[in-house]
């Protein structure tokens, strides 16, 4: 694999506009302390400069404190602002230094942070890669590898690897993963939220405040494949039996005669209901997409996306329109001046 350089001048910008990105003036209760709300097998709690000891319920973990769960264990933290912070086993979670920020060190975790959560965006840290939230549920993995999953299960977030310039836009039901060896989040990709609640970090738990959202999100996937849906009846409009049936032109015609009727909050649930429902368009049906919102000016201000409930995400540096960082080869500091020619043998030109 090629690993393609990219300017190391683009780190201070997107530091920058992810830091103005963040609201000034937000006063707002910081995520300094957590009560554990659920402990299972083995939990420890590492204070700051402090031998680490059995986590217990109902106990406080102060900003600057670990949480670690080892093999088969589970724990669950509730923050004054209701937000919920779940840790699957082998997990390292930190309450950060800053202004409402969690630091995954490694492991599975699931986060909930209520609509109306007082305290504003939450920075989560995973390595090389930060999200931002806010009134959003979101599951992640960050592997001893170095490869990072994260997942919005409700809402949306602005997931952002620094060291390269990238943000993107993330929304319910996608999937973005960091690949360590490339050095680049991959494309968001559309996966099945269904599987998601099966996970121990909602199954083995107390109901989640958000649970609502989710199926809603669920059902609205399937409804655009269903028997006689919105896709179904445009597949046998263009002259195919079925959607498994239809072959990719007639499935495509079907496809963009529904992008250009339907609201442009409900592009996306008609984009990850159509590749569910031929995965083997998926590519097809994303640049048809893509084409679409650049057509309409999508994300342009954010107005066409003001219906969706993570809505406060979809600032200017985070476009929900994602553009990826151009890769750039890096040149040396000192010009490469070519050796001196001796006269006694002239540079030839021409063919020979």
């Amino acid at each position: 694999m090629n690993i393609q350089c990219r300017f190391i001048s683009l780190v201070a910008p997107v530091a920058v506009a992810l830091a103005s990105w963040l609201p000034s003036g937000v006063a707002a209760a910081e995520l300094e302390e957590a009560q554990v709300t659920q402990v299972v097998q083995d939990v420890k709690v590492v204070p700051s400069n402090s031998a680490a000891r059995p986590a217990a319920v109902n106990e406080k973990v102060q900003q600057g404190s670990a949480v670690q769960t080892g093999s088969q264990s589970r724990s669950e933290l509730t923050f004054k602002d209701k937000t919920i912070t779940r840790l699957g086993e082998k997990t390292i979670f930190s309450v950060g230094q800053g202004s409402r920020t969690i630091e995954m060190g490694s492991g599975q975790f699931l986060i909930y942070q209520p609509k109306k959560a007082g305290g504003g965006r939450t920075q989560i840290k995973m390595g090389p890669v930060t999200a931002a939230i806010t009134g959003t549920t979101v599951v992640g993995n960050v592997d001893p590898s170095g490869i990072v999953e994260f997942t919005v299960l409700e809402g949306s977030a602005c997931l952002s690897y620094g060291a390269m310039g990238q943000t993107l836009f993330v929304q319910a039901g996608q999937m973005v993963v960091y690949d360590p060896i490339a050095q680049r989040l991959e494309n968001p990709v559309e996966v099945d939220l269904q599987q998601q609640l099966s996970s121990p970090l909602v199954r083995d738990f107390r109901q989640l405040p958000s649970q609502a959202l989710i199926e809603e999100t669920i059902q609205g996937q399937r409804q655009v494949a269903a028997p006689n849906g919105d896709l179904d009846r445009a597949v046998r409009a263009a002259g195919a039996a079925s959607i498994a049936t239809a072959t990719p032109d007639q499935f495509m015609q079907a496809y963009n005669s529904l992008l250009a009727s339907y609201p442009p909050s409900q592009v996306r649930m008609l984009e990850a209901g159509a590749i569910r429902a031929r995965p083997d368009l998926a590519n097809r049906i994303a640049a048809a997409t893509a084409g679409v919102r650049r057509v309409r000016g999508y994300g342009k201000d954010g107005k066409d996306f003001k219906e969706y409930k993570g809505k406060e995400i979809a600032a200017p540096e985070c476009p929900p329109t994602n553009q990826w960082v151009q890769p750039y080869i890096i040149t040396p500091l000192t010009p490469q001046v070519p050796p001196p020619v001796s006269p006694e043998q002239p540079p030839t030109t021409g063919g020979g």
